[in-house]
């Protein structure tokens, strides 16, 4: 993994340098970290920040597949009106209605 240093927020008098965690030895809180541990502590971080979307329903550090669905306006309307009785989010209820008709 290449980190630009610029992309991030990094004080003036910090030392940062790119290192090979697969060739070269690199300890963090008593545990060998490599290429593949990096990469997925990169993703756990990514997940705690503001903002990021829901949490995935595939599962821990997996994207969950999306599709589009396009409605005529009564049907959405018909669609918003039971999701706000029943206090649910429109991909919720559809997520629903599909996992039921599957």
């Amino acid at each position: 993994m290449t980190i630009d240093p610029a992309k991030y927020a990094v004080p003036p008098d910090a030392t940062v340098r790119n290192i090979e965690l697969d060739r070269q030895v690199f300890v963090l809180r008593g545990e060998r970290l490599t290429e593949a541990r990096a990469e997925a502590l990169v993703e756990e971080a990514l997940e705690q920040l503001p903002g990021r979307g829901r949490p995935s329903l595939s599962g821990k550090s997996q994207k969950s597949p999306q599709i589009g669905v396009r409605l005529p306006p009564n049907i959405r309307l018909r669609l918003e009106r039971r999701a706000e009785s029943e206090g649910k989010s429109l991909s919720q209820l559809a997520r629903e209605a599909i996992e039921h008709y599957v």
